[in-house]
């Protein structure tokens, strides 16, 4: 039983999984062994070999690479659903992980590192060996060559021999280990090497018992932990099933479906998931909302199944978590039960006839449906007497119906599209079929029952007049009447969806012409208020200017006053400080500055202007603050007030913004991924310096950069240069199954 908690649950997930896919390419969930038998082992004390417990140890080092990945989503605030829970309940082991990861190489072999003892007596073995060897080359390099069979050094029984002719045996001494098939060559220890034999194989013997010492002591180590990684490897697992559905999303072009609490159905321009969307035809379906029976009657070929097969499929994805392929928003419902009685189930070894086995299969299916099902029955009634059949049929439909299931049923019985009619809570649906070219459309009409194209087909055709027409006499008229309906109601519907298409389009240009309107007008009123500011802020300075020059002036009068005893008086002061103070007004409509500041335009992002200070012109970038803007003039980014800036003319100026537009629209189409493999170091560098450029001003946060491994100089100088810039946060290599060290993952500030 499907619960809608549950199913949301699954859905938030696959949004998580294709939102992180979209910004960064996906989890970084390596490709795991199943270890559940290494845990098995575990569980009844087994001791596991280096093999099983590297594969233990790159379950540890995906959790740790999981965590860090999610921890870097969270502090760059990307938002998810249930991910950050899910991936909070991954338990880490940094010290066990640590530890396997030093003893063991990939693919199980115990590294020197593992232990002071075995890197002192694999040091001791290639010490005797380079002893022996040296040795042997005397003999295969010197006088004693000639009586060698081949100057080679090979191992028998794990020790050092040389080949030797049989009959100059006495000559070397030590002991024989083989022979070849003939019996002319013997492979002799030579006895100034069986001492150091005998040492080697001696260090071999202790390096294979502190081997198994080691693997013992990291199996001790991993035992306490079982739950711990049995637990990881399920939320891998998870994890790795959340990047699948997410992958095929994105390969399908798939949306989220919304899930409808009170059970409808609405897809909107859905289409089968496993038809190429270059040929596939998408409908519209819906059920649940207006009636609760759809019948689809129409030609053969036509589509009828697919429609079936499409509303069954696309519901069962939706209850398991994945995308629909259909428009976003469409709406699906959560049922108890999916049947579906479809395609011919004939068996000459079961003795079962088409009619036989349709009716085994709804049996079936009346024993078990109820109220929250979802019924599809193929060509319902189909193999039998057609009187009998359409009978049988709408009695199926009626017992479905009256345990409130939804059903949608495909039928070629006339009588079924009456009883669609006159039947409540269901609709008369068809396959579109064009008589012209006598090919479906495979469209789907939801309100307009199928009507026979028998007789246009065969007239088309070239089937005789006479014949055709005969035909048509000998049907009833309760058939005439049903076909001649049916054929008014497919005129009508495509003079109203003329008419709605016409309207439709009437009602686009018209809010296209408003948003034009309202975004001019809002463009308008932003200009005018800043002007009107920047008019009244030069405005008043300059009256403040000219009162701290009347203060300056009435400063000097009480000097004259005091000093010449002049007869000025007091109230006349405060009257000449009180008429200056009052410059500063706000009867902005006739004000001589602002009039004056109402004719330049405002400073914006992206035009060209005149720097007065250096008599050259650029581009403003940025504003800094209230009075200073950033200026790109040349190669050069220069700070300047905006009053050392002189606006160029303004159909200069609109062409230059068309040209910035293009260019931006152009910047945000670059790729997130850089390849530089196959450049030489020059034209890779200029190449990535124009890429972070690039990809900075189409405001990614992240990109890849594929270097590849090669003598490594390019990969050095990506590095040095990412080391450099300072709008880089952090780099770092991609992960094993993105490249390794052939490609470097770069975030920005």
């Amino acid at each position: 039983m499907y619960k809608r908690q549950e199913v949301q649950q699954w859905l938030d997930e696959t949004k998580d999984g294709t939102d992180i896919l979209r910004l960064r390419g996906g989890m970084p969930v390596a490709q795991l062994d199943d270890i559940r038998p290494q845990l098995k082992r575990l569980a009844i004390g087994a001791e596991l070999n280096g093999l099983e417990l590297a594969q233990l140890g790159r379950v540890l080092r995906t959790v740790s690479e999981i965590v860090k990945f999610f921890t870097n989503l969270a502090d760059d605030k990307i938002t998810l659903r249930r991910l950050y829970k899910l991936s909070g309940e991954l338990v880490e082991l940094p010290i066990l992980s640590r530890k396997l990861r030093v003893a063991l190489a990939d693919d199980g072999s115990v590294n020197d590192e593992a232990s002071a003892k075995l890197k002192s007596l694999r040091y001791g073995l290639q010490s005797i060996e380079a002893q022996i060897r040296s040795k042997m080359n005397d003999y295969i390099h010197g006088s004693m060559a000639k009586y060698l069979s081949n100057p080679i050094i090979t191992i028998r029984d794990d020790r050092y021999v040389i080949p030797v002719k049989a009959e100059y045996r006495g000559n070397f001494g030590g002991v024989i280990h083989d022979q070849s098939a003939s019996g002319q060559t013997l492979f002799i220890e030579p006895q100034a090497v069986v001492e150091l034999n005998n040492r080697l194989r001696q260090q071999q013997i202790e390096e294979k018992h502190e081997i198994s010492r080691i693997l013992s002591e990291l199996t001790a180590a991993v035992a306490p932990s079982q739950a711990e990684i049995a637990l990881d490897m399920d939320l891998i697992g998870r994890l790795d099933f959340i990047n699948a559905k997410a992958h095929y999303a994105h390969q399908l072009h798939a949306t989220e479906p919304l899930i409808n609490s009170e059970r409808h159905v609405e897809l909107k321009q859905a289409w089968h998931p496993l038809i190429p969307l270059a040929k596939v035809v998408k409908n519209d379906i819906h059920i649940g909302k207006d009636f609760q029976a759809i019948i689809i009657t129409g030609p053969n070929t036509g589509g009828k199944t697919i429609t079936l097969k499409t509303l069954g499929l696309i519901q069962l994805m939706a209850q398991s978590g994945l995308f629909i392929p259909a428009r976003e928003e469409s709406q699906v419902a959560i049922f108890s039960h999916i049947f579906a009685d479809i395609g011919d189930e004939q068996s000459i070894e079961q003795n079962l006839s088409t009619f036989s086995a349709h009716m085994e299969n709804i049996i079936a299916i009346l024993k078990q449906v109820d109220k929250n099902s979802l019924v599809l029955f193929d060509e319902l009634g189909a193999g039998t007497d057609p009187q009998e059949g359409a009978a049988l049929a709408i009695a199926i439909l009626n017992a479905v119906g009256a345990t409130g299931a939804y059903v949608v049923a495909t039928t070629h019985y006339p009588e079924l599209k009456v009883y669609a009619h006159n039947t409540p809570q269901t609709v008369n649906a068809s396959v579109e079929f064009d008589a012209l070219t006598l090919q479906p459309t495979y469209r789907l009409l939801i309100g307009v029952p199928g009507r026979s194209n028998a007789f246009d087909i065969s007239k088309r055709l070239g089937l005789n007049e006479a014949i055709i027409t005969q035909a048509k006499q000998l049907m009833n008229n309760e058939s005439q009447d049903l076909n001649n309906m049916i054929s008014d109601l497919d005129n009508q519907r495509k003079a109203a969806e003329t008419e709605y298409h016409e309207a439709r389009y009437q009602l686009e240009q018209a809010q296209k012409l408003h948003d034009e309107l309202q975004q001019a007008y809002d463009f308008f009123s932003e200009q005018r208020d800043a002007q009107l500011n920047r008019a009244k802020q030069k405005a008043n300075s300059i009256v403040d200017k000219a009162r701290k020059q009347a203060d300056e002036i009435i400063t000097q009068l009480h000097k004259l006053q005091t000093q010449q005893q002049t007869q000025v008086k007091e109230d006349q002061l405060i009257k000449a400080r009180t008429t200056l103070k009052n410059m500063e007004y706000h009867d902005l409509a006739n004000n001589r500055v602002l009039k004056k500041a109402k004719q330049q335009h405002e400073l914006h992002v992206g035009d060209e202007v005149r720097l007065l200070q250096y008599g050259n012109t650029g581009t403003l970038l940025k504003q800094l603050d209230a009075h200073h803007w950033q200026v790109q003039a040349g190669i050069m980014k220069i700070n300047v007030s905006d009053d050392e800036l002189e606006k160029i003319a303004a159909a200069k100026q609109q062409a230059e913004t068309v040209r910035h537009i293009t260019t931006v629209r152009h910047q945000s189409m670059v790729s997130t991924q850089l390849d530089l493999r196959g450049q030489r170091y020059d034209e890779a560098m200029a190449n990535l310096d124009r890429y972070i450029d690039a990809a900075l001003l189409a405001g990614y946060h992240s990109v890849t950069i594929v270097h590849g491994m090669g003598t490594g100089a390019i990969r050095q100088g990506v590095q040095n240069y990412l080391k450099r810039n300072s709008r880089v946060k952090t780099y770092h290599y991609a992960t094993a199954n993105a490249g390794g060290t052939g490609a470097t993952i770069v975030e920005f500030k």
